[in-house]
This record gives C-alpha cells, structure tokens and sequence, in this order.
C-alpha cells in the first residue's frame, strides 16, 4: 500500500462535443464507463482515498461512480473555472491531506493501474514539490510542451498557442496527470490566478510557483502515451473503444486463448477466459462472462455475463445471465435470456429459446422449441417444437419434467404442470395435466380419413387434380392386378 495517497479524479466537465444527454465520462467502452476504467486504475495504488470531482450533470455521475466506489469521497464544483479550482474544491472535500497527491481525468479510459504505481513510485523517491507524467511523441502538435533546463529540471510547461518556434520543436508533452507533495499543493492552490483569456484557474500554474519557490519539479515520460489520451467526441471513443478492445484481445492470446479473428473479436474488461479456449470469428464475450478451459465459442456469438463450462461448445447464440454447463452444446441460432441453466453434456440446439429454465445434465432440447420457466430433469429429451406454455395472461407458471422423460414433437406444455420421470408424451400432444411416471400422454383422438375431401371441397384447384390423378392411377393400377389374377398370373 502507498502510504498517504489521495487519488483526485477529475469529472466535472460538460462535454459538449460528445453530443449527448449523457455525461461525457459516463460513456461506455469494453464494458466499462471511462470513468469506471479510471477508478479502477486508482484502486489499484491502494490509495487511502479517492475524491472525485463532479459538476455538469452531477446527479447522473455522482450515482454511477458511488455504485464503483461506495467509499469514494465527492467534491461539488459548482461552476467548471478550471483545473486548478476543480483540486481546490477535493482538497476542501478530503478534508486534512498530507502525503501524496495524484490527480487523473475521467475521460483517459486507457489509464491502467500500473502505470499510476510506478509514476508514484517516481514521484516520491525524487522527493519533489511536483512531477508531471509527460510523454516523448513524434507529433507534438496541440499538447502543452515540457520544457526543462540544462541539468533536466522541468522549467515550465509552454502551451502550443504560446510556444516559440523553438519550443514548438520539443516533443516531450504534458499527459495533464499530475503528482504533488500535498503539503505544496495546499499552500500553492490559493496562489493560482486566473488572469488569462477564460478567466479560469489552470493547476499547471503550480509549477511556476514550485519554480519561484525555487522547488523541484519533475517529468516522466511514460512509453505508453495512449494511456493519457482523453475522449472529447464520439470518433475519439470509437478510437478508443477499438484500441482498448485490441489490447484487451492481444493480453488474452499472451496468456493462452485462441481467437482466430481478432479483428472481428470483442472482449470487455471483466471477461475473464481461461488458457485453451478457443474465440472464432464475429464473436462478443461482455460484461462478466467467464469462460472456463478448452470451451469453444462462436462463430458468431455475443454472450453478455454467462458461465461457459469446460469443454463447451457455442454456436451462433445470443445469451445473456446464463450458465452453460461442462461439455454442453448450444446453438446454433439459440437464444439464451436470463436464468438459463445447462447441465454438463446438456444441449440446446437450433432456434431454441429458452428463459428462468434449468435444464439437467446430459438432457436435450434440440430443436425449434420455447423452454420458459420451466425444470427439465437429467436425461430428458425434449421433442421438437416443443412450447411450455408458461403465461396464461396475468401471471407466470412452472413447468417440471422429470428425469429421462422423453416427450414427443409439437407438445404444448400448458403450466403449471408435471411430467413424472420416465414418463412420455404423444406427438402433437397438449398436456394441461400432470403425468405420473411412467405414463404416456396423448391428448388427441383417434385419426380420421374423410375421402375424396379434395375434389369435393377444392374442385378445380391443383390440390384437386393432383388426387384426382393420384386416384386414377391407384384405379389403374388396381385394375391391372385383377386383369392378371384372372389370367392365372398374379403379380
């Protein structure tokens, strides 16, 4: 743990350029908010606290990130006068700080934890009043300049707007993330002017100060400059969604999964996969899907917070808050909605539907069937077509079906009702009672044959001649083996 450490993060900003009733950091990439990416890279430097800055829409954010970090403490900024009021108002918020403090952005959803516990480490073992976390670029352009004195202390950051053609050439750049020795910080806050063109309060005015007071200040570059990149537009979080989304593949091929497209591959940040499973193209694992070793998923799949058993296999599935059993087969074109249990060596196949279903081990629904609310027990075999009539209008019932049952095509289960273990059913049966064990249930009366229906009731149709021709030939036929009888020849 990081002795002392306050974690400022800062998310009081409109985002206008986002175009949306939706706060700017609470927009979504790799399953996350980019503020909740954020805060989940605070929390890895085991920081004593972390404020969070809010302001436009605050009622919106504060819900969201309270749900993140219930512990986490708010700073109100009323009106948005700059970075350098927006620490102001945490440090009134935190209350005594002492120690280390770090401030970040809600809208750098590449930040990772690591990067933030070695940019500490840096800060603290220099022993200065203010580091900066900068980064060396081939294209500077628009960034704040780094600029530093003969020994390689930081001198002052230049804005690209006021910088001199010399200094336009520098290519270490200013991240905007920040560490202070809190007890500088407290002091050189209220000595932040806002005599500038928007009347704001800048925090990087502090170095200057630092400077005055004849404080060093320090910057590290970190390799990775993407992380400190923010989103201001939609075309920056699709950037950004697709790079998160490409590391987040690439770190999970490293550690031992197969994803045979990766272009086509998307993984959140709370999937978790194990070593030898298998990804094929057009797939979606999100939210907090896990997927257990040697499973295979996809083609063309998007599970959002499912289990996947060792050895599965999904094909073609939509799903979402299920749980598919070891050595289990689904799909394809299977639809999985919430509470959805498949027992190991379980199948669901193709168009099947299933909803708040548990489906025993080594049991099958294979085909074109609705399985809702409903307890299907070990080894049964569902026919297709198969309906669990589950709602009759006002309230929802359950269907059970025991175990090794095996029911017949295009049953409607009619709940609430219960098919006994071993127990069968007709085809084209609808069951409305309970059926012991054993038993055999058939609902339909015994077939009929109505004779030259056709030609009566569709004379002069297609359907007509046709059986008419099809009686003409039997008539022939029939014929023919009289003929031949008669002759002493049978056929």
């Amino acid at each position: 743990m990081v002795n002392n450490l306050t974690v400022v993060v800062l998310a009081a900003g409109g985002g206008t350029r986002m175009k949306s009733k939706t706060m700017k950091v609470l927009h979504r990439i790799g399953g996350r908010t980019m503020i909740g990416h954020v805060l989940a890279a605070a929390r890895a430097t085991e920081p004593e606290r972390i404020v969070a800055v809010v302001g436009h829409q605050r009622e919106q954010v504060e819900a969201h990130i309270l749900t993140l970090e219930p512990n986490l403490v708010l700073a109100v900024q009323e009106e948005q006068l700059g970075t350098g009021h927006a620490v102001r108002m945490a440090a009134e918020a935190a209350g005594q700080l002492s120690g280390t403090v770090l401030v970040a952005y809600g809208d750098t959803p590449l930040l990772t934890g690591a990067s933030l516990r070695w940019f500490v480490a840096e800060h603290e073992a220099s022993q200065g009043a203010v580091s900066i976390l900068s980064g060396i670029v081939d294209n500077p352009f628009g960034y704040g300049r780094v600029l530093r004195n003969a020994e390689g202390d930081v001198e002052a950051i230049v804005e690209e707007k006021d910088a001199s053609p010399q200094q336009r050439e520098v290519r270490e750049i200013n991240s905007g993330i920040l560490a202070f020795d809190a007890e500088f910080l407290l002091a050189a806050l209220p000595r932040i002017g806002n005599d500038n063109a928007k009347g704001e309060y800048y925090l990087t005015d502090v170095i200057a100060i630092a400077r005055e007071d004849g404080l060093t200040v320090g910057a590290y570059p970190i390799d990775d400059v993407m992380q400190t990149e923010g989103v201001n537009d939609r075309v920056q979080l699709a950037k950004m969604g697709a790079e998160l989304n490409r590391r987040i593949v690439e770190r999970w091929m490293q550690e031992g999964v197969t994803v045979m497209d990766p272009a086509t591959t998307w993984i959140d940040a709370d999937v978790v996969l194990a070593q030898d499973v298998t990804i094929l193209p057009g797939v979606q694992l999100l939210g907090t899907t896990v997927v257990a070793e040697d499973a295979v998923v996809g083609p063309d799949c998007t599970l959002k917070d499912c289990e996947i058993g060792a050895g599965a296999r999904v094909v073609r599935t939509h799903g979402e808050l299920a749980v598919i059993g070891e050595e289990a087969n689904v799909g394809p074109f299977s639809f999985l909605r919430p509470g959805t249990l498949l027992g190991a060596r379980g199948k669901i196949g193709g168009f099947v539907e299933t909803k708040n279903a548990a489906i025993g081990d080594g049991a099958k629904v294979p085909h074109l069937s609705y399985v809702g609310d409903a307890e299907i027990g070990e080894g049964t075999n569902i026919g297709a077509g198969t309906i669990f009539a589950n709602y009759d209008g006002v309230n929802k019932h359950r269907t059970t079906v025991g175990k090794h049952a095996r029911t017949a095509s295009n049953n409607t289960f009619v709940a609430p009702v219960t098919i006994g273990d071993g127990a069968g059913t007709g085809a084209g049966t609808v069951v409305r009672q309970d059926v012991p064990p054993g038993a055999l249930a058939v609902s339909s009366g015994p077939q009929r044959n109505i004779e030259g229906w056709a030609q009566a009731k569709r004379a002069g149709t297609a359907q007509a001649n046709a059986a008419e021709a099809a009686a003409a030939q039997a008539s022939g036929e029939r014929d023919t083996t009289h003929e031949r009888t008669e002759l002493g020849n049978p056929g």
